[in-house]
Formats: structure tokens, sequence, C-alpha cells
């Protein structure tokens, strides 16, 4: 026997193995035909069950996402049911550590994918097994309402059963600490490191699968009104005194996702009815059918609703993720006359300037408190700018809102892939409802006074310099490769980006004062053009982010510099391509 025979019939036994435990009757029955099919010689079941049972789905800092399917890993109830043993483990052990001879304290929420109900529900029952007091949300919720329940609940933990804005074949398990079990700045936030780690063994050290036990009842199935409350608490932020206009005409999708019922109902408490959701994308949809990739910064996914927009005569477009922790928003460009939705980096640049414009209004009540604002790294730099005018402090974070959430006196944070946190008390993560909010806020400020959000835009960079930004996405099907180009990078370094020599080099995973080390680079050219490269952290893809930034003299010079600004960025991406030998 060759040793790929060997191989062949572990892998064989391995997966008998599996769907004879597999809770699960669909994957089981599936993972059996499979095993047939490959047992026969076809090379694509083999192929498919290699994959699945390549390794172990890792446990990090976004928790567990893959595709659904039978296997170690793929997601799956037995995967679900080992992470929630883990965890439940994790949880006990921390609480008691710092609180000895109490309940941890946890709530479970889920979005409408394909088992996301089945995975909370047996979340639940093995958190109640173990004895944690357990809160399971009422029906398929957003994101963003879990991690206000877990602040608000004053739970030690939170699990949130969803793939954001991921293909639908995928499922994910998002893990929040809160209460005892994390410290101050960290509570209602997505883990970091070291508890992700610390989770991963936890869940690693669980014993058989049979050993892992499942309440028949005893969670606590939240009421309702939880969503009532987190709808009035968002509703809440909205500043009608110093900024009464209302008057806008909204077009908003929510990509399939869970977000559009709780999305119409803040606006409208809010006292934005004028609200329409895009009818083929309004309810529910784990097979998001209008959509191949179910993220509003995918080319497509917003044509449906700048159809409506254009159809109806709308003002603005407000697109939601999935789960609605990200937001978007498009609007007619004057300039062009063409709707387009508007950067991430824009909009956190339009919303940093609205919380300050707020912050000065409460200021001028006799409130001067202020805070800090934040952004990933990765994002623009036009916030810093905006915030030092304004007497806020401004902190650079890693990528990800596990990072930006965690800046102490957080009054506002951001990060380019449409990621917005405008009220940290409430939700200390993402939260794409409560920046529709602000952004619909804003808009009809901009509105009532005959302009438009590109006109307040011109007016930060008439301030603060023009900043214009791009990306280059390179997915790959081979991990490796990924490591590759960046040991190219590092090998073989640039010398200049768009025609600036580079006058500083930071290989971020040296870590600093600032940043614990991540795997990216960064330059910054002699013009103050930046480009960083980075492995995506959630996907097979390098990232690489781009910006360039231009003074602006007069009103009269914005179109022309838009162009060189763009020019610089084109430029700038012809040498990465050929840096990364492309």
């Amino acid at each position: 026997m060759t040793s790929s025979d060997a191989e062949f019939e572990k892998l064989i036994s391995d997966a008998g193995e599996w769907a004879a435990q597999d809770p699960d009757p669909i994957t089981a029955a599936a993972l059996t035909e499979l095993i047939g099919l490959a047992s026969s010689g076809v090379a694509a079941a083999r192929q498919q069950l290699e994959d699945s049972f390549s390794g172990t789905l890792q446990f990090g800092t976004a928790g567990l996402r893959a595709a659904l399917g039978p296997g170690p890993n793929r997601m799956n109830r037995v995967v679900v049911r080992r992470a929630a043993a883990g965890l439940a483990a994790f949880l006990k052990d921390a609480v008691e550590s710092a609180s000895p001879g109490t309940r941890p304290r946890a709530v479970v929420g889920y979005d409408a994918r394909h088992n996301s109900d089945v995975f909370a529900l047996e979340t639940a029952a093995i958190f109640t097994a173990a004895g944690i007091d357990t809160f399971l949300m009422p029906s398929a919720l957003p994101t963003p309402l879990l991690a206000y329940a877990v602040r608000s609940l004053d739970c030690d933990g939170g699990v949130m059963v969803t793939a954001s804005h991921n293909p639908p074949q995928d499922n994910g398990y998002k893990v929040y600490l809160g209460g005892r079990a994390v410290e101050e700045s960290g509570r209602g936030s997505q883990i970091v490191a070291p508890y992700d780690s610390q989770i991963a063994a936890s869940i690693e050290a669980v014993g058989p699968l049979d050993s892992i036990e499942l309440a028949e009842s005893g969670w606590t199935e939240l009421p309702d009104s939880i969503t009532g409350e987190y709808e009035a608490a968002m509703a809440g932020l909205a500043d009608v005194e110093n900024f009464p206009a209302r008057e806008l005409k909204i077009v908003l999708t929510p990509m399939h996702g869970v977000g559009g019922e709780t999305a119409v109902s803040v606006l409208s408490a809010a006292g934005f009815t004028d609200v329409s959701l895009v009818e083929e994308q309004a309810a529910p949809d784990p097979d998001f059918p209008t959509v191949s990739f179910p993220n509003p910064e995918e080319p497509g996914a917003l044509d449906l609703a700048l159809a409506a927009a254009a159809r109806t005569g709308a003002d603005i477009v407000l697109a939601n993720d999935p789960d609605a922790d990200r937001a978007a928003v498009a609007a007619k460009d004057p300039d062009t006359g063409a709707w387009r939705m508007l950067r991430g980096d824009e909009v956190g640049a339009l919303l940093g300037a609205h919380v300050v414009a707020r912050h000065a209004a409460d200021a001028r009540q006799g409130d001067s408190s202020r805070g800090v604002f934040a952004n990933s790294i990765v994002s623009s730099r036009l916030l810093s700018r905006i915030a030092a005018a304004a007497g806020f402090a401004h902190e650079e974070t890693l990528t990800g809102f596990k990072w930006i959430s965690r800046v102490p006196g957080l009054v506002y944070g951001y990060e380019e892939a449409l990621g917005y946190c405008v009220a940290p008390e409430l939700v200390r993560d993402k939260d794409g409802i409560s920046a529709s909010l602000l952004i619909a806020e804003l808009a009809a400020a901009a509105k009532a006074e005959g302009k438009t959000i590109f006109d307040t835009l011109d007016e930060i960079y008439l301030v603060h310099g023009l900043h214009a930004s791009d990306q280059l996405s390179i997915r790959v099907a081979d991990l490796g490769l990924l490591d590759a180009m960046m040991n190219r990078l590092r090998a073989d370094p640039p010398e200049s980006f768009g025609g600036s020599a580079i006058e500083t080099f930071v290989d971020l995973a040296e870590g600093s004062e600032q940043l614990p080390p991540t795997d990216g680079l960064l330059y910054l050219t002699k013009d103050l053009s930046r480009v960083i490269i980075r492995p995506s952290g959630t996907e097979p893809k390098l990232k690489c982010y781009l910006e360039v930034i231009k003074s602006v003299g007069s009103a009269a010079e914005l179109a022309e510099t838009r162009h060189a600004a763009r020019t610089t960025l084109d430029q700038i991406l012809a040498d990465v391509r050929e840096a990364l030998g492309l």
C-alpha cells in the first residue's frame, strides 16, 4: 500500500467517524454520499472531502467563519457545539477568577443565514447546561443589537451567529466579552488577543462530542422589547434641537439581511419618515438571490437601490450589509450628475465632521467635554486632521473594530470598510443602523442649506486638504501566495510610488509603542502619499490601501485637484502592481 493509499484510507475512516457522530442528519447524509463518491473514484468528491478534513477550523479574533458543510474545516453543528462548550468553560473560569461563587451571564443572537438559528439554539442549550445564565435573542436580528444587549444586560459574554457580508454558503460565530470576563475598555467588544488564544485552548480541551451536555430548557428567550429598547436608544441619538431638518427622501436596502425593519424603525422614530425599502431586497433571504456577494462595496451590489433612487427622486441611498453592522451611502454627484457610492473614508470624514458639529453645539450649551476619535491604520488620515482642529485627541489602531472599540475615551471611530461607531457608550462595535441615522441627519442638514453631502465633503477638503484613497485587492486560491508576495516586498522594497521617493518604511510586523505587531507594510512618500499592504484577516486576499493628499487653495481649484489626485492614485496603483510582480 502506498502512502497515498494509506492517507486516503485514513481520510475515509475519519469522515466515516464524523458522519456517525454528526447530530445533523442533513450534513451526515451529505458526508456519507461524499464518502461513497470519493471511494468510487470521483476526483471532485475526493478533493472536497480532503478540503473538509484538511484541518480544524481555527478560532481567532473573528471567532469562526467558513462555508457550511460537514467536517472539522467547515461550519456545522459539531464544530459549533465544541466552540460553545469551550467558550462556556472559558467564561466560567474568567468569572470565577473575577468574582468567586457567581454564575456567568451570556446572550446569544443570530441572523437569517442558513442554520444560524440552529447554531444559536444549541449554543444556548450548552451554555445553560454548563451553568451559565443565558439569554437568547427573540428572532433573527442585527449584530449591533447583540452587541448592545451584551452591555445592556451586563453579560460576561455574547455570541452572534453570522457571517456578516460573506457569500451565502458561509456562516460564522462572532464572540464578544463583557462584564467580569474582560477589562473595562473591552466590555461589549469583540475579542482580541490573548482572549482568542485562551478560548481556542479551551475549545481544544473539550472532550468527545457525546460528553457535551445540552439542556432541554432553562435559558431565557428575550422578549421583543429588547429590540424596542435598542431602537429607542438609537433614535435618541438624534440631535433634533441643533439639527432639526428632517426633509430627506431615503431609499434603503438591507441587502436581503436582518436590518431592514430595525433601520426603518430607528429612522422613523428620529423623524425620517420618507424611507423606502428596496422591495426585492427587503426581506431576509439566506440565498441572497439578487446579489452574488452581499457586500455593499462589491460592484453591482447597489444597482437595485440606485435604480430605485433614480426612479423615485430620492436624496440618498442607505445600505446595510446582511447583519447591519456596516453602512453605505450613495448620492447623486453634482460634478457628473450620476449616482455613486461614497467611499468608506469619505463617509468617515463626513461623520467625523458631524460629530464635531454636534459637540460644538453641546459646548455652546455648557458641555465642553471632549473625547477621542479613532480609526484603523489603513483608513484615511483626514480624521486626525478634523480631530486636531476641533480639539479632540486621535488614535490609530490595527484594522478591525475589536481594536477601535477599545480606545479609552472613544466618542467616534471608523474603518474604511464601511464600519462606523457613533455611540460607543451603547454599542462598542461598528453599527450600521446608528451610523445611518447620523448620515441621514447630516444629509438633511446639508439639504436644508441647499447643498449636498458632496458639497459638505468639499468644505472639509478646503480646510484640511483633499484626501483621495483607493484600494487594490488581490484574491488568491493558495494562501501561500500571500506570504510569497509579502516576502517579495520585504526582500526587494520599492524606492518610490507615483513618482515620489519613499521617505518612511515601516514593517508593521515589528510592532511599535502605538501598535501591536501585525503582518503589513507601510510606505510614506515625500509628497505624503501613503501605501499600506497587508493580507486580509478574514479572506484569502492581499489588500493594498492607497492615499494621496493634495492641498486646495480655493473652491475653484477643486476639480483640477481631484483630477491630479486621481492621476497620482493611478500611478501608484501601477507601481504597486509592478512591486508585487503582477
